[in-house]
């Protein structure tokens, strides 16, 4: 896909996923076929974190005051936070903020609920809209203002241990959500630099788009004690003392929807993982005149015994050319399609269209067997989407020998360039000077070899690459 970001943007507004048109700039509405996308997905993540989370809804307003006193926390924010100063006409008393992330809105609660170790863990994680003035060049639904679809989770733990095993659960849930849509990723650990403002460390997940630039897709923080000892959150140990907790934090956005597209698609649209897909099916009718009534009354029976089953299914019943339907239902990324006429019926037979490999294939219909002969086929495209991405994303990882190797790498291949690093951060900054592109983080400890730039012996192997 040679002009990635051009068909980007095309396909979100072909396929009715969103609509740019808002009047305020790096905001968009969601459109049926989007929302619908979204709320798959959405559905799925509830799913895996509703195991051992609980989900809450806290207000989006968060006082001047409460943003202020975590002091790392709001230098990391400060340039992006949108004020409200007036209620109508009235000047506040206290500025409000719209949230930019939770953290700073939640934490006051938690002294509140927080009384006992017996009370711990907690786990919470509500999804909903923040806010941030962003001010380099916005692009939908990857570098935008109001982020409309921000899960984050916050938890609490009695001691670093429980917080560091979280770290390790919150890696395995996006794990098994990315793997379910299909989304390769890459797991870091960020660099010291570039670790959430109050955070221990932080580690994230990055992807890699059609355009060789890296993704940020989810985040996962060690908080350790820093925001518990801003916002005086204690719990009474079992021998009567009073400690300071421990906490993490883990979040999604848009940026979900965006990997989804820009991953799976190809010149003729969307490809979409059954799993997330508005319809997972479609029908189509072959009509002729004298068997139009025919075929209408079998197609219609046939979408009901689908329906039935708990798939989503569609029968495109409108007075269109087939060839036009053919091309909406492909670019709009319906995984499986059908196409019945009164020969198929006649036959007991069906043409089936796979969106995945575009592959055509006369098959029996059989009645008894009709569904799970679907579930498997859509069973083997979401398979087949997610060997063809992982496959894909693994070829664009390039080993650098040296410095110079991962510059010409950055200027000439499209992708993520592995190296040794010996970790130290006067080091890593030459790094990125040199080569004009971030550190990602460390992905593991290196066991042999030399720092690219200083030479010394190699800590980690480090990733670098173009990002969003």
């Amino acid at each position: 896909m040679s002009k990635f970001s051009e068909w980007f943007h095309n396909i979100l507004e072909e396929a009715e996923i969103i609509d740019t048109r808002y009047p305020i700039k790096g905001m968009h509405v969601w459109k049926p076929q989007g929302f619908k996308i979204r709320k798959h997905a959405l559905s799925l993540l509830r799913e895996i974190l509703d195991e051992d989370h609980d989900e809450v809804l806290f207000p989006l307003l968060i006082p001047e005051d409460e943003l202020a006193k975590e002091a790392i926390h709001v230098k990391g924010f400060e340039e992006e936070v949108y004020w409200i100063t007036h209620g109508g006409l009235t000047p506040l008393n206290k500025k409000l903020a719209l949230r930019p992330t939770s953290e700073t809105a939640m934490y006051p609660m938690f002294p509140l609920w927080v009384r006992s170790h017996t009370d711990l863990p907690m786990r919470f994680y509500q999804v909903v809209n923040t806010f941030r003035y962003e001010t380099k060049h916005t692009r939908p639904l990857i570098r935008v203002r109001e982020i409309t679809t921000f899960k984050e989770a916050h938890t609490i733990h009695t001691d670093s241990e429980g917080a560091r095993q979280q770290v390790e659960r919150a890696i395995e849930i996006y794990s098994s959500f990315f793997d379910q849509l299909g989304i390769p990723y890459v797991v870091t650990r960020r660099p010291e630099w570039d670790k959430f403002p109050g955070a221990d460390y932080t580690m994230a997940f990055d992807t890699l788009l059609p355009d060789g630039k890296t993704l940020q897709i989810g985040t996962v923080h060690n908080l350790g004690q820093t925001f518990a000892r801003t916002f005086d959150i204690t719990y009474e140990t079992a021998e009567g003392e009073h400690e300071y907790v421990y906490q993490t934090c883990y979040g999604l956005s848009d940026r979900v929807i965006a990997s989804i597209i820009g991953i799976h698609g190809d010149s003729s649209g969307l490809k979409l993982p059954p799993i997330v897909a508005p319809y997972q099916v479609v029908i189509i009718p072959v009509l002729f005149k004298k068997t139009a009534q025919e075929v209408l009354d079998f197609c219609k029976q046939l979408q009901n015994k689908i329906k039935k089953a708990g798939l989503r299914v569609h029968l495109d019943d409108r007075d269109l050319r087939a060839g036009k339907k053919y091309y909406e239902w492909e670019m709009r990324g319906v995984p499986l399609r059908l196409e019945i006429g009164p020969r198929d019926i006649e036959n007991k037979k069906m043409v089936t269209l796979r969106r995945d490999t575009m592959e055509k294939e006369i098959v029996d219909y059989r009645e008894d067997a009709l569904i799970n002969d679907l579930n498997m086929i859509l069973d083997d495209i979401a398979r087949n989407l997610k060997e063809k991405a992982w496959e894909n994303f693994q070829e664009n990882i390039h080993p650098a020998k040296t410095l110079e190797d991962a510059k010409n790498i950055i200027t000439n291949e499209k992708g993520i360039v592995s190296f040794s690093w010996c970790g130290d951060e006067a080091c890593g900054n030459e790094i990125e000077e040199y080569v004009t592109v971030d550190i990602l983080g460390v992905n593991e400890e290196a066991t042999e070899g030399k720092c690219i730039n200083c030479g010394k012996n190699a800590q980690h192997v480090a990733l670098l690459a173009k990002t969003y």
